[in-house]
């Protein structure tokens, strides 16, 4: 199913479009997040459920084989030893489904994106 097909609103519609283990992984994901930056509002942006606070902080989505997490070029980098056994793009880490999600290192990587958002909000404020 191709993502782009049609406009998703929410997080809990584009979800929904999945198959229920998919379903469960994302609800999972969305879960840690909320967690890490309970502050941060959800939304949907490039078609894909996002979290921001102060700005964008992490986008995820689902694929065939994996889930795709976007925290960012910088969150990436700063968890590269920790992110050495997933695949990795520019500010993209690919989690395969079928495997259990780094709930910590997710966690760890929230957090790290909400400190950056607030240290840059802050700065702009100055």
């Amino acid at each position: 199913m191709a993502m782009h097909d049609i406009k998703i609103s929410n997080i809990d519609a584009f979800i929904s479009g999945f198959p229920p283990e998919t379903q469960e992984i994302l609800e999972q994901l969305r879960a840690t997040i909320k967690d890490a930056a309970p502050d941060a509002e959800e939304k949907i942006s490039y078609g894909i459920p996002t979290f921001s606070l102060k700005g964008n902080l992490v986008h995820f989505a689902a694929y065939k084989h994996h889930i795709g997490f976007y925290p960012g070029a910088s969150c990436i980098e700063a968890f590269k030893n920790e992110l050495t056994p997933y695949k990795l793009a520019k500010g993209t880490v690919q989690f395969p489904l079928g495997q259990p999600l780094p709930l910590d290192l997710i966690t760890q990587m929230v957090q790290f994106r909400v400190k950056a958002n607030l240290k840059k909000a802050e700065s702009k404020r100055g």
